[in-house]
């Protein structure tokens, strides 16, 4: 292999149940004396059944039709097509095994196989595959992480559509209702119109209805003005016939000034009549103007009804347009969080990839480092050999040592309970002993103390060395009992 990249060579039996079990073997009954004996058919079978069970493999056309430029040069196409196809099959393969650095496949691998090769080849490709099935489950846990982004991501998807579906309808129903919503415009704007037009109507028929107002008023105060006079004049005329009893020359200055009178109020009563046909006039006009200005409110009332329509109209196409303009806001913000989403999963792959590559260097150092710690430790091994060989000897002494020493413990031990024994013996035996000998010695101190007081009376050398012997014999009573003690 002229490949810096190295994989074990399998044996036929292992490469024949791999080829079973990742499902390019092919045909169902593959055994370890095919690939032993192998066959013309046996290396594309394989790769082709590779290639076909791998959709990422597959390149465009590649179909099993041929082009036209190969129909223009061969004469009989239909006797080629096997060597073609095959040929087809050698360049995908030959693409594919020097993409994973194996770079020895030839036609003769396909047409005349020979056990070594074929071993080769088949040993590569299941390298390859058992490569790509362990690096699977390696990211297997981040895809079971990123499972939710792909719910997330057609949860979005079905939203956008939604949103989309949505904006058309809403785009349909605009273009339906433009036409009315123009119409409601020129309707709109013919109202605004006649409005202004009643407006000014309306103003001269108020300008007018506050001078008939004025001209009543003082048609009011001059009939106010004439009842007042009326009753000036019946309380004038009760005066004169009260003065007609007395005097009838007076009576008759006073007739003749009262028919003059009368005739001044006839005529002032016509006057009144007149203004109060006028005025009667005036308020006959002034109730047709009301009904008039009634009739222009109503109608005017409507206009301002078709107005506050339109108008609603108007509002409720532009909150359509809002919320058009506020979908495709969030459509934009949907898009965005796509490419976000797309953008964080490559930056994950590609720390995926970054992760792999520290983790197979990882691994290789680990291995080094694990050799040569093996290597020291054989090393250490062989050195500690006599060592263990001399710890032996030295831990078979130290137990031979340790029996003697437990056997002389034993003995010892023996002595010591047979001595201690005597010594009890001897003890017991002084302890009668002084018992007996105490009161002796009580007897010879209380000698002492007497023979003391008669030297104290009388003294000579006797004496003298009487009192040196009694204390002796006080000390050795007092060693006696010191010994009973203990």
């Amino acid at each position: 292999m002229a490949s810096g990249f190295h994989f074990p060579l399998l044996p036929p039996a292992k490469i024949a149940e791999q080829l079973v079990e990742f499902d390019v073997a092919p045909f169902a009954n593959l055994r370890a004396e095919h690939i032993a004996s192998p066959q013309p058919d046996l290396l594309p079978g394989v790769l082709g059944r590779f290639f076909d069970s791998r959709p990422d493999f597959r390149r465009d056309g590649e179909g099993g039709q041929l082009g036209f430029s190969e129909l223009e040069v061969l004469d009989n196409p239909e006797h080629h097509e096997e060597a073609i196809r095959l040929l087809r099959l050698y360049s995908k393969s030959q693409a594919f095994l020097e993409s994973i650095h194996y770079r020895d496949l030839t036609l003769a691998d396909f047409t005349h196989p020979t056990p070594r090769r074929v071993v080769e080849v088949l040993s590569a490709l299941i390298n390859f595959l058992l490569y790509r099935h362990d690096k699977t489950e390696l990211l297997q846990p981040i895809v079971s992480e990123s499972s939710d982004y792909h719910e997330r991501d057609l949860e979005l998807k079905a939203r956008i559509a939604q949103v989309q579906k949505e904006i058309a309808d809403h785009e349909l129903a605009e273009q339906m209702e433009e036409p009315m919503a123009q119409q409601l415009e020129v309707d709109v704007n013919a109202l605004q119109q006649k409005v202004q037009v009643y407006n000014k109507q309306q103003l001269a028929l108020r300008a007018k209805a506050a001078a008939i107002s004025d001209k009543k008023e003082e048609i009011d105060m001059k009939i106010t003005q004439a009842d007042f006079e009326l009753t000036k004049h019946a309380q004038e005329n009760s005066k004169l016939r009260s003065k007609l009893v007395k005097s009838p020359e007076k009576v008759q200055r006073a007739l003749e000034e009262k028919k003059s009178a009368r005739a001044k109020l006839k005529e002032s009563e016509k006057i009144a009549t007149q203004n109060a046909q006028e005025k009667t006039g005036t308020l006959e006009i002034r109730n047709k103007a009301h009904e008039k200005l009634v009739k222009q409110h109503s109608k005017i009332q409507d206009v301002h009804e078709q107005l506050a329509a339109a108008k609603t109209v108007e509002k409720e196409v532009k909150t359509r347009k809002a919320k058009l303009n506020d979908e495709s806001v969030s459509v934009m913000s949907f898009e965005a969080q796509i490419v976000e989403w797309k953008g964080k999963v490559h930056e994950m792959e590609e720390r995926l990839k970054a992760k792999v590559k520290e983790r197979n260097q990882i691994i290789a150092d680990e291995n080094q480092k694990l050799g040569a710690l093996s290597s020291e430790t054989e090393v250490k091994l062989q050195c500690l050999e006599p060592r263990e060989k001399k710890v032996e000897a030295m831990i078979a002494k130290a137990s031979k040592l340790c029996s003697e020493t437990a056997s002389a413990r034993t003995s010892a031990t023996a002595q010591q309970q047979k001595i201690h024994a005597k010594f009890n013996n001897i003890v017991k035996a002084f302890n009668t002993y002084m018992d007996s000998v105490d009161p002796f010695l009580e007897r010879v101190e209380e000698v002492g103390r007497q023979l003391a007081g008669e030297c104290a009376s009388a003294p000579d050398p006797s004496a003298a060395v009487a009192t040196k012997a009694t204390p002796r014999s006080s000390t050795t009573s007092k060693k006696s009992r010191a010994r009973r003690r203990t």
